[in-house]
């Protein structure tokens, strides 16, 4: 086991690692456990399909506690009414499927409960629901292209992306526009499957979108999930992976761009609770402007059960001006000694002065310097999508938002 956090100056910082023996079952904290309360327990939270087992929050929760809840529009109390104004569009090759089903479709919730007010609002509210299913053995020769559009108002919606087994899929799911949504977005994996999914969070600049994204990995499946965050008032994200069987691997990258007064939140959790998992997870975020907050959670749980696991977590943050805040908080909970190897890294730091003048001895301008350096911080991400034209575009945004900053 190694963890290594690292704090420098101006972010703000923590970490959590615990090792312990429970037995398969046993209660991960509490009162009566004998054992500490981790830092952030998004992992032994409440699972509930009912808006009523969550109480309001305050702000006071530690899952709640960077979140700046008076600009979630009402989608954290239950004041906020569905007006729609959310438009969800599929592009797909041959070989998937796409249907509209009603909320008492089976296939639905079965890859996690809501762990959360808001995702348990979302799940009860939603009337139709998208389903994109891939048939077993089919290997797509293009990426699923899903489009949600918001036009104003609110929205509950639920996405359920199944690949079946031994099949290969690509998955972009693109959110535009403007619009206050609370989303639940499953993705189920069939044993030996193979999933790729980028979200792309380029709102305009009044939206809010809180979502929690639930995985469950079969038998020797892979699932990589690219998260890119530029747009919204307010987003906060929930990524979640689980196991379905041994063999599973799980690799959750991410990057975000946060501007003037935008709040973006990704909270991580994975739960290995199965034997001879993997996962990795890589998250990097650009700072920049007045009140420009980042938040990052990264929990990775470690059951008794599941002997033989292998993890890594790390997040990397870069301010670019004063002004911004970013909370990095990477916790490890350790219930077995039998494991190939777990840790988690953090660090926070101002533009590197150092690379901006070797660029410019060489006689690059100062903005382009500038540019290339942020670019370089991005580019082993971004390489993560496989999509060219994809990759393109999100640099030329990341360029956008640098532009603006010396405009």
């Amino acid at each position: 086991m190694a963890a290594d956090v690292n704090t420098p100056a101006g972010s703000t910082t923590a970490g959590s690692v615990q090792v312990g023996t429970a037995g398969a079952g046993a209660p991960l904290a509490g009162p009566g456990t004998g054992r500490t309360q981790p830092i952030d327990a998004r992992v032994s939270a409440i699972a509930s399909y009912d808006v009523a087992d969550f109480p309001v929050p305050h702000g006071r929760e530690e899952e709640w506690r960077f979140t700046p809840l008076e600009r979630l529009r009402g989608l954290h109390d239950g004041t906020a009414a569905a007006t729609g104004g959310v438009k969800v569009a599929v592009e797909a090759p041959e070989g998937v499927t796409v249907e509209t089903v009603d909320r008492d479709d089976p296939r639905l919730g079965r890859s996690g409960k809501p762990v959360d007010r808001v995702a348990a609002q979302a799940y009860s509210s939603f009337e139709k629901a998208t389903v994109v299913s891939v048939a077993k053995d089919t290997v797509l020769t293009g990426p699923v292209r899903i489009a949600v559009h918001g036009e104003g108002g609110t929205a509950f919606t639920h996405l359920l992306v199944e690949v079946g087994a031994f099949a290969e899929a690509v998955v972009v799911l693109d959110h535009t526009g403007g619009a206050v949504l609370a989303a639940n977005v499953e993705y189920v994996l069939g044993d030996g499957a193979k999933l790729t999914v980028v979200s792309v969070q380029d709102w305009d600049d009044t939206a809010v979108h809180a979502a929690q994204h639930n995985a469950l990995v079969g038998r020797d499946a892979k699932f990589k999930s690219v998260v890119v965050t530029f747009g919204g008032d307010l987003v906060r994200l929930q990524p979640r992976v689980r196991y379905a069987a041994p063999g599973g691997e799980a690799e959750l990258y991410g990057l975000y761009f946060t501007d003037d007064g935008q709040h973006h939140e990704h909270r991580l959790t994975v739960d290995h609770d199965t034997p001879h998992c993997r996962s990795n997870v890589a998250y990097k975020g650009a700072l920049q402007g007045e009140g420009a907050h980042a938040v990052w959670i990264g929990d990775v749980l470690i059951r008794a059960a599941a002997e033989g696991t292998d993890t890594y977590e790390l997040n990397r943050n870069l301010v670019l001006s004063d002004g911004a805040r970013v909370d990095s908080v990477p916790n490890l909970e350790i219930e077995t000694g039998e494991i190939v190897g777990a840790g988690h890294a953090s660090a926070t730091g101002r533009f590197d002065d150092e690379q901006l003048f070797y660029l410019m001895s060489r006689g690059v301008p100062a903005e382009e310097a500038r540019r290339l350096v942020v670019r370089g911080f991005f580019a082993e991400l971004l390489q993560q999508i496989g999509i060219p034209e994809v990759e393109e575009r999100l640099l030329a945004k990341v360029d956008a938002e640098l532009e603006a900053s010396v405009a």
